[in-house]
This record gives C-alpha cells, structure tokens and sequence, in this order.
C-alpha cells in the first residue's frame, strides 16, 4: 500500500499532469497489482480547507468530490499508534500538523509516501517516490 500526500491527490483530481511519471507509475503499478492506494484522514480536511479557500476547484460539491475520494482511496485514520510517531519525525520536518499527521502515518503503517514536498522527501524519515 501507498500513501498519498495532499497535493498528490488533488493533482489527481484536476491535473495529472503536475504528478511526476515516478509517482504515477506507482500509483497505477499499486492498482493493477490490487495494492490500496491511501490517504490519511486529515487530508480529507485539508482537501475541504483548501476547497473553501479556493486553491481546489472542481465541477462538482465538494461533498461529493470528497465522496468520490473516499470511494476511491483507502482512508487511514488517526490513530494512537501513528500519534506517537510524530516526536520520531526529524527536526528538520515539517511543522505543519497535518504534514506530520501524514508522515507519522506512514512511519506507523510502515507505508511509502508519494510526496512531491522536498522537505519531507529530502528528511529521509520514511520511503517516498517522486
């Protein structure tokens, strides 16, 4: 299973294109072998903040634009066990809560992040693709 990062699947939603061939290759590699591609629940929140702000449009609500994520994507949620995680993370990560959210996820599910953010890719705090 992989892990999508915020950015990685509101490219998926509305420009493909921006997502590099590493990404997408693991990305369609994970579906055609079964593998669930997921999320973390908090990237459901971030997707609805950046709707409400503007910076993702879609055609549809967002509601179900959110639906149709759900319905497509595994949705992880926070857990205790990745919430311990989070002091494990490098200094040199993020401090936004949700990026942390999303890494301590991956540490704790032991899952590859596919994150286009060098900052978390360059911290070598798990596996990434980009």
């Amino acid at each position: 299973m992989i892990l999508l990062d915020t950015n990685v699947v509101i490219w998926l939603t509305s420009d493909p294109t921006k997502i590099s061939k590493s990404a997408a290759e693991a990305i369609t590699q994970a579906r055609r072998n079964g593998d669930p591609v997921s999320i973390c629940d908090i990237t459901m929140l971030e997707l609805a903040t950046f709707w409400s702000k503007g910076r993702v449009r879609s055609q549809v609500s967002l509601e179900t634009m959110l639906d149709e994520i759900e319905r497509r994507l595994v949705v992880l949620p926070i857990t205790a066990r990745a919430c311990a995680r989070i002091p494990m993370l490098p200094a040199s990560y993020s401090n936004d809560p949700a990026d942390r959210m999303i890494g301590a996820t991956a540490l704790a599910e032991g899952l590859t992040l596919v994150t286009a953010d060098r900052p978390i890719r360059q911290s070598r705090a798990f596996p990434t693709i980009w």
